[in-house]
């Protein structure tokens, strides 16, 4: 078997799998006449899916099978199944790239318009958006150097919640091999540090505040580049004795019984008071003359300037985002629910993994007249799509096809970011392609 065929078919044995564990999740059983497709039939379709209408897709995973019908089969399935699928997807792929041992994963949340509903809990309405609009927040555990999504987790805009999120994925499925987990200011908490210094094979590195605002133990530091360990202690009471310390104090909630008002701030802390900690904090100047400043449980083996260039890494989880909803489709969700869009966010991560794998194992000529040269993904996607809705494709055909659209690099480029604001494109607007 060729490569892409062991993929495909490692890929259908994790989704039979799933679906003959998980049959509580759907209605089977009181569904008997609906056996025109199978639900692995549904969940390899939401796979396939482009921006077209969902007439168009149908046709184009080979479904003869009517939009309505479709619909259908799609309620027997719960998301959390594509969830599942994803992270053992993920699970399974051993041929994974590291970093002195470290698996390098950046941490972070990305947000998907779904169609408007001021009625459901993804209803989000401000004085800049008067009318409102629907929002989902995906939050992704992103191996930056295989270029896979590890697991997701989803929540509605308004309910969404980082640091929870990433707790969850770390509690519910086991990563292989040791992490390195990276995030921006948003991860930037006393908890999370914690609870990742408990972890075995768990380092982080995190980007913190600096200045006005920044976290106690980090305030004082001059604004200067350095790399120096500091230890502090965390409490959760305010007696003089842990004032004339200089503790970290974190207020939190500690009566279980008794009801706060919705204004009471309250830490989030669920470890022993007091609690010592040490962290690394390097401070790193920026080409623009700016710092950043980071913490992180990382030994001295690695130097500040690796760790700055392992910060830098991060940045391929904004990539990866930009492509999840340009290159497959997420900016044309093929129905109006929740559940819906929660199916086609999962389903678009695991095709990003399966042209990743591919890609990985695609032999180009990355250097060519001094120019560095990469896979194009964008062709590269289209390309896997076009393999897996074909029966007995080839699969040596399509990494010769892949490898013949390549695009340069340009190492250290930087263009501002354009933010506009983007809604979700009705069913009436969806591409012709």
């Amino acid at each position: 078997m060729t490569y892409p065929e062991i993929v495909h078919a490692q890929l259908q044995k994790i989704i039979n799998l799933w679906l003959e564990y998980e049959q509580h999740y759907s209605k089977e059983k009181r569904l008997e006449r609906m056996r025109m497709i199978t639900l692995a039939d549904v969940i390899n379709a939401l796979i396939y899916f482009e921006g077209g209408s969902l007439d168009k897709e149908l046709k184009r995973a080979g479904l003869d099978i009517t939009s309505s019908a479709f619909i259908q089969r799609r309620h027997q399935i719960v998301s959390t199944v594509l969830q599942d699928i994803l992270a053992d997807f993920s699970e399974q792929n051993d041929e994974y790239e590291t970093f002195q041992g470290y698996r390098v994963c950046a941490i972070d949340g990305s947000s998907i318009n779904i169609p408007r509903n001021p009625l459901a809990r993804t209803f989000i309405q401000h004085p800049g958006a008067p009318n409102g609009y629907n929002q989902l927040k995906v939050h992704a555990l992103y191996d930056v150097l295989s270029k896979t999504y590890l697991s997701a987790e989803i929540h509605p805009q308004p309910e969404q919640d980082e640091i929870g999120a990433l707790e969850f994925l770390l509690t519910w499925y086991d990563i292989k091999g040791k992490l390195l987990l990276v995030g921006d200011r948003g991860y930037s908490s006393y908890a999370l540090f914690a609870t990742l210094l408990e972890r075995r094979n768990t380092d982080f590195l995190i980007r913190v505040k600096q200045g006005r605002g920044a976290m106690k133990c980090i305030a004082g530091l001059p604004m200067e580049e350095f790399d120096r360990k500091i230890s502090f202690t965390i409490t959760t009471t305010q007696t003089n004795e842990d004032k004339k310390n200089g503790f970290v104090f974190i207020q939190t909630q500690k009566n279980s019984n008794r009801t706060y008002s919705p204004k009471t701030r309250a830490g989030r802390w669920s470890f022993p008071s007091p609690y010592p900690m040490t962290l690394r904090i390097v401070r790193v100047r920026l080409s623009t003359g700016e710092y950043e400043t980071l913490a992180t449980s990382l030994p001295s083996s690695i130097t500040a300037s690796q760790i700055k260039e392992l910060y830098h890494a991060r940045w391929g989880i904004e990539t990866a985002f930009r492509e999840l909803k340009y290159n497959y489709g997420l900016t044309n969700i093929h129905g109006r629910s929740e559940e819906f869009a929660r199916q086609e966010i999962y389903a678009a991560m695991i095709f990003s993994n399966f042209c990743s794998r591919i890609i990985n194992k695609v032999v180009i000529q990355h250097w060519k007249n001094g120019k560095m040269f990469e896979v194009n993904r964008k062709m590269a996607a289209f390309l896997c799509k076009e393999y897996l809705r074909t029966p007995n494709a080839d699969g040596d055909q399509l990494m010769q096809n892949i490898a013949k659209y390549v695009v340069p690099v340009k190492p250290g480029q930087q263009n501002p970011r354009n933010l506009r604001t983007q809604s979700w494109r009705g069913f009436g607007y969806r591409v012709s392609a």
